[in-house]
């Protein structure tokens, strides 16, 4: 019989989570993991087979809890638009307010891992797919259907070129965390997203 855990596994992962969120995956050692997750060895191995394992445990949860919530959070707010437009203005507050340097888990993911691991760039392109189709197109196409966002607006190239554009701010957000820098990618998204005939304000909060 499967011995059993003597911990909490979510809490034991968001703790390994936030040390391959900070180094990333390679330079995050064996011993980077146990010290923060506070954990024998021998616990990791049996929990988590090994350091690959638990690195991917760590990046479906963040997927889970952090993204996957926060796009259910923001669907079911009033205003479309400002749904799109808060999601940037709260990634720059975040960085403003912490001077977090750590930029987003699956960003860091794609862009140190996803050139040569199939499974991650799998993982990584499913998440950044649903975060186009599912976020930002859907709330652009509930903004047309209400005449919150002008109706020039074409819905699938505009998710894309905004999702760009969210992805070029959390890179910045670590590199160069600069708000006049950051509010200048947030008023590109403004200005694809132009508003319709029908002003925010007006909009019912059943229209969601």
């Amino acid at each position: 019989m499967p011995r059993k855990k003597e911990f909490d596994v979510d809490e034991v992962l968001d703790k390994a989570m936030r040390a391959f969120w900070k180094r990333g995956y390679e330079a995050t050692s064996l011993n980077d993991l146990l010290d923060h997750m506070q954990i024998q060895r021998a616990s990791l191995y049996n929990a988590f087979s090994d350091k690959r394992t638990l690195f991917l445990d760590t990046l479906r949860r963040y997927d889970r809890v952090h993204r996957r919530a926060e796009v259910a959070k923001r669907l079911k707010m009033p205003s479309p638009r400002q749904a799109i437009l808060g999601l940037f203005q709260d990634a720059i507050k975040a960085v403003e307010k912490h001077r977090a340097r750590n930029g987003c888990f699956l960003v860091n993911t794609a862009m140190e891992l996803s050139p040569h691991d199939k499974e991650v760039a799998k993982f990584v392109r499913r998440a950044f797919t649903h975060m186009e189709r599912q976020f930002f197109r859907k709330r652009i196409e509930q903004g047309l259907a209400i005449g919150e966002i002008a109706k020039s607006v074409a819905p699938a190239q505009t998710a894309s070129a905004i999702l760009s554009l969210y992805m070029g701010l959390l890179v910045l957000s670590r590199s160069r965390p600069e708000k006049l820098l950051l509010e200048s990618i947030a008023k590109q998204v403004e200005l694809l997203l132009p508003h319709g005939d029908k002003p925010a304000l007006d909009i019912a909060p059943s229209a969601s």
